[in-house]
């Protein structure tokens, strides 16, 4: 375990209940994946009066907040480490009604988790993705917009429902959200389907995964979602859609400058053979004054 680790929980005071979450409230807002100086002076003794569950979920999310602020590729075995997450944590049915941090400055909840303006601001969120069907618009709303800027996204929680083409807008959202310093909780009115739908999404996207593994990556850390069956199929046809755009990107530009350029220098040629052609023609024109017919009609 890096000795940097420890240094990240100077803040918490002995005899506080464990918080996963508050452990990097201040680094996930910074932009650098040095530890802040404020925690430099906590004592190696202070660390290990951590138990070791609590130091491996620190440690794990440290390693995930470093990995995305270095924007690194994975290597298989720290890809492995992120979807299986903090393996220690045991899950209580209590867990559903609160809301998890599936990846430094992006949580997911119900909708009971963004009633409490003093939880949210405890957890330091600046943004919320409220989605909801339009029949719960009436309890299922923005309930603090003067504390936090929020993206609202009317959908229905069928089968039916296009969800693909909804969520470039709220990835945007909480891609700005994030490279801003700021935390965002997505949320629906239960967190088992809609909006599990829309991070899975996010982090499949986030950490190139295939489809399971992204969804596995989530559950592991908010055991009761359930996205219906609808989605779960278009969690894999968007699985699909953005290799093929990563595809799409990554073919070399100078490819494909070359070819245009091959095709124009082949059209220029051409174009000077048809111009030598007319040239040629017109020349042999004039010159068959040999062939002058003294009977032929003058003008």
């Amino acid at each position: 375990m890096s000795r940097s680790c420890f240094k990240f929980v100077a803040h918490l005071p002995f005899g506080q209940k464990f918080d996963a979450t508050s452990l990097v409230l201040s680094h996930t807002r910074t932009t650098s994946t040095e530890i802040p100086p404020a925690f430099a002076m906590t004592s190696w003794t202070r660390w290990r009066s951590r138990t070791q569950q609590e130091q491996k979920a620190i440690h794990h999310l440290i390693t995930s907040h470093t990995l995305i602020m270095n924007n690194a590729p994975l290597s298989e075995e720290q890809l492995k480490n992120v979807v299986q997450g903090p393996g220690d944590v045991e899950w209580r049915y209590e867990m559903r009604r609160e809301c998890q941090e599936i990846l430094p400055g992006l949580l997911l909840g119900p909708f009971v988790a963004s009633k409490s303006l003093e939880t949210l601001q405890t957890l330091q969120i600046t943004h919320i993705v409220c989605i909801r069907d339009a029949k719960e618009a009436f309890s299922v709303r923005p309930r603090f917009p003067e504390n936090f800027t929020y993206l609202t996204l009317d959908v229905e929680d069928n089968e039916e429902q296009n969800l693909i083409r909804l969520f470039p807008s709220a990835k945007q959202f909480i891609d700005q959200s994030i490279s801003n310093g700021g935390r965002v909780l997505v949320h629906c009115n239960g967190g088992i389907s809609l909006s599990p739908a829309f991070v899975v999404m996010f982090v499949m996207q986030h950490y190139q995964l295939s489809w399971e593994d992204a969804l596995h990556m989530v559950q592991n850390r908010r055991y009761c979602i359930s996205p219906n069956g609808g989605f779960l199929t278009q969690l894999k046809e968007y699985e699909a859609i953005y290799r093929a755009s990563i595809a799409v990107a990554s073919y070399p530009s100078a490819t494909r400058t070359i070819a245009r350029r091959k095709r124009t220098d082949e059209d220029d040629d051409d174009g000077i053979d048809r111009y030598d052609d007319r040239k040629r023609a017109l020349v042999d024109t004039d010159a068959s004054s040999d062939s002058y017919d003294p009977d032929a009609m003058e003008i």
